[in-house]
């Protein structure tokens, strides 16, 4: 069905009618042709307006200043807040990362597209040709798209046998399949348009950004809208942060903190830079911008610094510390700087809603699991037509499936046994996804509970057998349509080249000590 067209208000009357192996070898670094002289000022309210997605990698909820962390240093992303609409109950599509980012491109919920874990180089799992993206319907529409940074949408990245970044949408790229290798300082593994860059001096976030602005000042069809879907790294491991952003952090010296803190300010550094580039250009006026992540603070051994602020547990997990992330979004003169919604919105909403916005049909030939919150954006409600979904089977928690109802939130355990953290594809598992069914459940009324620690389903038995109803029919549509994939054992070639450049650093700072 169409999408019910955003509030007329919204929109002036001229708008309304206008309305890795391959990837990995290295080869002589291309250069950046130098930028042209700025171009005249495109005029703004004229047309659909631009669209820039940002995406950061294991941002936690409490992993900015603007949302209370007590260090962090992000003064562009906190000033961008004072600009935008504050989401307090903005949710990724899932605890983790290739699973988030095929929510947030298909408007679906990834179990449902067969994404049911992070994508490993090489793997069969990726999203199908048959899906599509938001990047497609915007691209069909007449929108010039980008994608630049992160991928993870499938395994076998600029290799033959699964659909491409130009497959599901996008003019121009500029990605890695997974991260910036072998750590986010002087990557070889970016593939410009299905050709490898090579060796590239720099760190990710500013090489991303480096990227995003050459798009948006010296290629993209300025006679067209654009929609930039920019991805940054930052801060999920390998973890490298240029010795000035480590700088402003006080640590013990053998602290990673520094590390992982000046990491978050390595991408707000950038993120501030492409924001001053629409600036330059004249752009801002008519470009919505949104921010956020992709899944909960990672919380590791070698970085235990992130934040999930006040909720429960990490990435991974299906509690509110898994999948409540930042979100902010601007848009100048359409939503009220400085305003703030705890209404819960995720990342499915993200297709519906921008279909909404530039007029463009959503997908009728398929299940949509989100909602256009455009409503939102004029302070006004909207109507959800199903509630909030989230399955990871692989969680490390004991819930492996949740839903969440305007204050209510249940999850549920499965029948089946935990599985071991994995990169495999194993038949078990993937039986396990078919067979499984929900067994026991816990209730919190996330409104009074944020932080999910009063397990109330026994004094409300009435709306657990409400929810628990809406969940278990949401739960086997999701699993009759999630699709299989063939047995496959895990290489852990990205996990090598990590561990080996982990050990030279270590042998050389031995070597550095004993001369």
């Amino acid at each position: 069905m169409p999408a019910t067209p955003l509030p007329c208000r919204l929109f002036p009357a001229s708008v309304r009618l206008l309305l890795l192996a391959a990837c990995t070898m290295v080869v002589a670094p291309e250069t950046l042709p130098a930028a042209d002289p700025l171009p005249p000022a495109e005029p703004a309210l004229t047309q659909r307006p631009n669209i820039i997605v940002v995406l950061c990698d294991d941002l936690g909820y409490g992993d900015l200043a603007c949302y209370g962390h007590p260090r962090i240093k992000s003064p562009h992303i906190d000033r961008f807040a004072a600009e935008s609409l504050k989401l307090t109950s903005c949710y990724a599509a899932a605890p983790n990362c290739s699973p988030s980012r095929t929510g947030l491109m298909t408007g679906r919920t990834p179990t449902r597209v067969g994404i049911h874990n992070w994508i490993p180089m090489f793997s069969p799992m990726h999203v199908r040709k048959q899906e599509i993206t938001i990047a497609t319907l915007l691209r069909q529409s007449g929108y010039a798209t980008c994608q630049v940074g992160k991928w993870h949408l499938n395994g076998r990245f600029n290799l033959v046998g699964q659909p491409q970044p130009p497959d599901h949408g996008f003019d121009y790229w500029f990605a890695t399949q997974n991260n910036a290798l072998p750590t986010h300082e002087n990557p070889d593994n970016f593939v410009r348009n299905g050709k490898p860059v090579g060796r590239i001096e720099g760190y990710a976030a500013h090489i991303v950004t480096d990227e995003a602005i050459h798009w948006l000042t010296d290629v993209r069809d300025r006679e067209k809208p654009f929609f930039l879907y920019c991805c940054y790294h930052e801060p999920h491991e390998p973890i490298a942060s240029d010795p000035k952003y480590r700088a402003l952090y006080d640590a013990p010296e053998d602290s990673t903190l520094p590390n992982h803190h000046g990491n978050v300010t390595q991408m707000d550094d950038a993120f501030g830079r492409l924001l001053a580039t629409l600036d330059e250009q004249q752009l801002r006026d008519n470009t919505l911008v949104i921010f956020t992540s992709d899944n909960g603070p990672a919380i590791t051994s070698r970085h235990p610094h992130g934040s999930a602020g006040p909720l429960r547990d990490k990435k991974g997990y299906v509690y509110d510390g898994g999948i409540r992330v930042p979100g902010l979004i601007r848009w100048p003169g359409r939503i009220e700087p400085g305003t703030v919604s705890d209404v819960p919105v995720s990342g499915v909403d993200l297709l519906p809603t921008l279909c909404d916005l530039t007029d463009t049909p959503v997908p009728a030939d398929r299940t949509l699991d989100g909602t256009s919150i455009a409503p939102l954006f004029a302070g006004q409600t909207f109507d959800r037509k199903q509630p909030l979904y989230w399955q990871f089977n692989a969680s490390r928690g004991e819930p492996k499936v949740a839903l969440r109802d305007g204050e209510w939130k249940i999850l549920a355990t499965l029948t089946v046994p935990s599985p071991k953290p994995y990169g495999d594809i194993r038949p078990e598992d993937q039986q396990s996804l078919k067979q499984a069914e929900l067994d026991t459940f816990e209730l919190y009324r996330i409104g009074s509970d944020i932080s999910e620690s009063e397990n109330i389903a026994a004094d409300h038995p009435e709306e657990l057998a409400r929810l628990s109803k809406q969940l278990r029919a949401i739960y086997h549509d999701v699993r009759a349509e999630s699709p299989s994939w063939p047995a496959w054992t895990w290489p852990r070639f990205e996990g090598q080249r990590i561990a080996n450049y982990y050990r030279q650093q270590k042998e050389a700072a031995e070597k550095a000590k004993q001369d």
